[in-house]
């Protein structure tokens, strides 16, 4: 009898997925230093797999619209 499990893994992306996924608006998307400098200052959720950081395009959606705030301007 074969057993087959299904696991719900979220779809983590890369920072140049995240720049182009479409939660920016066109033309407006953030830089990839710019993106580099929130993960470091853990501006935006990100998960280390060894060396390398990748971005749950859920969990990155929901906290720019509800927690990440850039002053305007001038």
């Amino acid at each position: 009898m074969e057993t087959t499990i299904a696991y719900n893994h979220p779809s983590l992306i890369d920072i140049n997925g995240l720049r182009f996924c479409g939660i920016f608006p066109a033309g407006r998307e953030p830089s990839i230093r710019t993106l580099r400098e929130w993960t470091r200052n853990r501006r935006i959720p990100h998960h280390r797999v060894g060396h390398f950081v990748y971005y749950d395009l859920a969990e990155v959606a929901l906290h720019i619209r509800t927690k990440l705030f850039v002053p305007a301007r001038g």
